[in-house]
Order: C-alpha cells, then structure tokens, then sequence
C-alpha cells in the first residue's frame, strides 16, 4: 500500500455543496474508521478538498472514493490522485 494525495474540485455550486455535505461527511468518517481515509479537508483558494488515502495505485485511490455522495450528485466535477511520499514527518496511520 501507499499513500495516495487526491484532489477534488467540486461545483461552483455553494447550495449544492451544502445540501450533500453533511452525507459526504458521513462517508468519508466511515472511510477513516476503516483506515482507507488518513486526512480530509478543504482547500483554499476555491472549491475543492484534499484527502489522503491508502491504495495499491492512482486507479485504485480514486475507486475507494468512488461512493462518495460529491461524487454521486455531481459536486465533485475533477478528481487527481497521485502517489504522495512523506519525506519529513509522519501521516497519522499510515
């Protein structure tokens, strides 16, 4: 397994963003008490989040993402992921 850094760019929709976010919530709690999910949280700058995952490639970190309801109700209009390496500290879990 390694660590994976996906970037969402989510709608410029705010009401949207809103109406799903307590779901997307839920899903991404479920998917850090499973260990899937190591960080979460909005970026700056515009719409959008990071989120650190676990997976054996790119294909396979945005899969694990995949039941996210961004993703289902369209908030989530770009999704990158790319293999991240911690060079100096440590990501809790990992």
């Amino acid at each position: 397994m390694a660590l994976f850094a996906v970037q969402y760019t989510y709608t410029d929709d705010a009401d949207r963003v809103a109406i799903y976010r307590p779901e997307h919530r839920e899903h991404l709690s479920e998917l850090h008490r499973e260990g899937t999910l190591l960080l979460s949280g909005p970026l700056g700058g515009g719409p959008g989040g990071l989120l650190i995952v676990t997976a054996d490639s790119e294909e396979d970190a945005l899969a694990k993402l995949d039941g996210d309801p961004f993703k289902r109700e369209g908030v989530i209009i770009d999704r990158v992921a790319r293999e991240w390496t911690v060079v100096i500290g440590e990501v809790p879990g990992a």
